[in-house]
């Protein structure tokens, strides 16, 4: 079995790396609904369990066309990471960065408005959510924390009783495969969701395969999960997100689905159109998701050893769990395609914002110039 380490890419003794390709439609066919943004209600259905290894299908649902140079980003200023990206009420944007400025603000138009959290962040900044109030919540995986702050950056809540200390859970730090056991919050968490209720769920991490819920004030209500491949189990609980009606959806990234439960932690079923999913998000009656590459001789713990590159992309589907596009290339650093899909964030226009963790995944390897784009910006057409 593969080894999984601490940045959660998996090391391969017999390929070397090299960089990511494959084929896929460069624009992709929109429809003429147009609806302000909205959640999602899942439906449920019988379990899905296709095989994504294959070719990307000539999906034609939707469209998008990349808005070039959309970042007025300041001079001297850089991000070789954004691992997560929200929009708040007004569609202003916001990046959470690995970087000297961690959380950097833009209006829609790219136009740069600000930036927090200067010396308040690890460098292994990992997931924002911005809540109907428009509070932000970050969770810092290496600082095994997740807070939040109202908009101009300013401390409201911390979750948890050991922020900043990890939870016993087994995990040696470097390996996710050593997590032996689920734990009380917080070991590397990776990313929060608000409920219609305003209950907080957490996905909990790299170091611990869990689920926790709490209260809007911060209480801890329940946690649920334990390493594994089963209904229930993670292998890597990435991201989270709860629907309209209240049913959690989990990314389980290594292995390749997203899970679906209730409020409560029952599993409901499991979405397999998917790989390596990052991020979730619910709008426009849609799901849209972010999906890391495989390279070949990596392994996934779904389908099991991978044969051939399989690039970065983003998939949108339908409350079925449908798949009704698909978006990337060929190219990881031309425009539209993807090197590193770690977050994405969809404004009151459809529009798409796709963070990517291009430095940690493929730049200092070489992989990739390091000018390769960190954050994109897709105008859908309609």
């Amino acid at each position: 079995m593969a080894r999984v380490g601490n940045d959660g890419l998996q090391s391969s003794r017999s390929t070397p790396l090299r960089r990511i390709r494959c084929c896929l439609p460069d624009r992709l066919h929109s429809g003429p609904n147009r609806v302000r943004n909205t959640r999602t209600a899942l439906r449920s259905g019988p379990e899905r369990s296709r095989d994504t290894r294959t070719e990307f299908s000539d999906v034609t649902t939707l469209r998008y066309e990349p808005v070039v140079g959309w970042e007025h980003l300041p001079a001297g200023y850089a991000h070789p990471d954004v691992a997560a990206v929200a929009v708040d009420s007004k569609d202003r944007v916001f990046l959470f960065c690995r970087s000297e400025h961690p959380v950097m603000i833009y209006e829609r138009d790219g136009r740069f408005v600000g930036t927090w959290g200067e010396g308040v962040f690890t460098m292994r900044t990992h997931g924002i959510t911005i809540g109907p109030d428009d509070s932000v919540y970050c969770t810092d995986d290496a600082g095994h924390s997740v807070r939040k702050f109202s908009p101009d950056g300013t401390l409201l809540l911390t979750l948890g009783d050991n922020a900043g200390k990890p939870s016993e859970s087994g995990y040696n730090g470097s390996d996710l495969t050593t997590v032996a056991r689920g734990a009380s919050p917080f070991n590397r968490p990776t990313n929060l969701a608000v409920a219609p209720n305003g209950d907080l769920f957490v996905s909990d991490g790299y170091g611990n395969a869990r689920v926790h819920r709490f209260s809007a004030t911060g209480k801890l209500l329940g946690s649920w999960g334990e390493q594994g491949t089963g209904p229930g189990q993670f292998m890597l609980p990435h991201s989270i997100a709860v629907d309209a009606t209240g049913n959690v959806l989990v990314c389980d990234r290594e292995s390749d689905r997203i899970q679906v439960f209730t409020a409560d932690g029952r599993f409901l079923r499991e979405i397999t159109e998917v790989q390596r999913p990052t991020q979730i998000v619910l709008a426009r009656g849609l799901l849209y998701v972010s999906e890391l590459g495989w390279r070949a001789g990596q392994r996934s713990f779904r389908h099991g050893p991978i044969e051939r590159d399989l690039p970065g992309r983003v998939t949108i589907l339908d409350a079925n769990g449908t798949v009704v596009a698909r978006i990337g290339g060929p190219d990881p650093c031309a425009p539209g395609s993807f090197c590193a899909p770690h977050g994405l964030a969809v404004d009151a226009d459809g529009d798409l914002y796709v963070a990517e963790v291009m430095w940690t995944i493929a730049g200092k390897a070489g992989l990739v110039p390091p000018d390769c784009h960190t954050i994109q910006k897709l105008h859908r057409i309609d």
